[in-house]
């Protein structure tokens, strides 16, 4: 076995650990009610076992990172594969560090399946070791990608504790408009999760049946005597069309359900992918749709209610202190890697600071945003329900920069998507 080989097995185990480890932590939460041992015996007891699966699937991840690195001869985070699989490995650091801190056990039962869904997530991606191409050939790669990566790591860590203290203190039983509200928010939070989930599925499924959809798109274009000459270009899809792109025609399409052209998307969606990117957003939130209220039909109660009887007794003032010690600690991370090293090396690869690439727009919102959570929270007070609430959008804007942005819009930066 060569040491690619070793270095994908690790990564397998490392994702079946993080896996026991969430199990480990339900058991720990849920399972005290059942246990014939004190509660406290009991959820002390598991969660030191899961928090060592934890431990020793970063172990593995670890060692998935540095064979990769030694195999490939750079840093592996130069696509999207590398870059996610970087940043769980992040994740699941800041959660051990904020647990050293805390010792707080159900962090984990919301911090772990960030860290699956995410490691689920970068094996929609290619995942072959590639050279780097001359734009990343610099040491700023490994400053500027490591440490905007491991500040985004503590922003989900915070984001996880928010959530908990927005399940902690939402009252089910109420029909006070405020508490609907909490719930309707609350409840959409875990819709966008199932999405999350749906798209997981869904192009996994359909990547191993082997789906696989054409369209020819045929464009005007100028040649350099400024003669209009018409250009064809191919977009594949991996998943069956509800929207092909405007303009095209299928050339071969598997077909599924009777999907076998779709819509034309509108003219003004101008860009090659564009059209197969919102037909990979239908898909998701119709699958996450689907899941949402599969489960809701299972278990006959909101998910909120459901994970809210996972709470206990743990002090809501608990996880809003976790969720804002855990942004703190992201934040100058955060604002060094993903700003002031990156905007270095814009000016040393591309002559400029700045250019309002998409990627430099959206990093520059996250910074203000946390930002902005920072102030509110220390000059104006938002502690508790609004900070949480900030906490959980944060993280909704860092999954957009890190998703959509390299996916869906264009820009220098659309390379870390191959």
């Amino acid at each position: 076995m060569n040491l690619t080989a070793w270095s994908e097995t690790a990564l397998l185990i490392a994702f079946i650990l993080y896996c026991a480890a969430f199990i480990g932590f339900v058991i720990a939460i849920a399972g005290k009610k059942w246990s014939q041992r004190e509660p406290e015996t009991h959820t002390g007891k598991w969660g030191r076992r899961s928090v060592a699966a934890a431990a020793a699937g970063f172990a593995a991840h670890l060692f998935f990172f540095a064979s990769r690195w030694y195999a490939a001869g750079h840093i592996p985070t130069s696509n999207m594969f590398e870059f996610i699989t970087f940043l769980t490995m992040m994740i699941v650091a800041a959660f051990l560090v904020v647990y050293a801190l805390y010792r707080s056990v159900i962090l984990g039962l919301f911090a772990m399946p960030v860290a699956i869904l995410l490691l689920s997530y970068a094996a929609v991606f290619p995942k072959e070791v590639q050279p780097l191409i001359p734009a990343l050939q610099s040491k700023w790669l490994y400053i500027h990608v490591t440490l905007a990566a491991t500040g985004e790591a503590f922003f989900a860590v915070g984001f996880a504790a928010g959530l908990m203290y927005l399940l902690r203190i939402i009252d089910y039983s109420s029909q006070e408009k405020a508490d609907r509200n909490r719930r309707r928010g609350v409840e959409a939070v875990m819709y966008l999760i199932m999405s999350v989930v749906g798209f997981i599925l869904v192009t996994n499924l359909f990547s191993a049946a082997g789906y696989h959809a054409e369209f020819e798109v045929h464009k005007i274009e100028r040649d350099a005597a400024g003669a209009p000459v018409v250009v064809s270009q191919t977009v594949e899809y991996g998943l069956p069309p509800f929207v092909r792109p405007s303009g095209s025609e299928a050339v071969a399409v598997d077909p599924f359900l009777g999907l076998s052209g779709g819509l034309e998307a509108p003219g003004w969606m101008k860009g090659n992918n564009s059209a197969r990117n919102l037909n990979t957003i239908i898909w998701s939130l119709l699958t996450g749709l689907v899941l949402y209220w599969l489960l809701r039909a299972i278990i006959r109660k909101p998910l909120g209610a459901v994970l809210q009887r996972t709470m206990g007794n743990i002090e809501a003032d608990d996880l809003d202190e976790i969720s804002y010690r855990a942004i703190a600690i992201g934040y100058p991370i955060f604002a060094l890697g993903g700003l002031l090293f990156a905007m270095i090396w814009a000016h040393e690869a591309w002559g400029r600071f700045w250019g309002w690439d998409p990627k430099e727009t959206w990093a520059l919102i996250t910074f203000l945003f946390y930002t902005a959570y920072l102030h509110l929270r220390l000059s104006r007070g938002w502690q508790g329900e609004k900070s949480s609430w900030l906490s959980v959008i944060g993280f909704a804007v860092v999954m957009f920069t890190l998703v959509g942005v390299n996916l869906v819009i264009a820009g220098l930066h659309s390379y870390a998507g191959v």
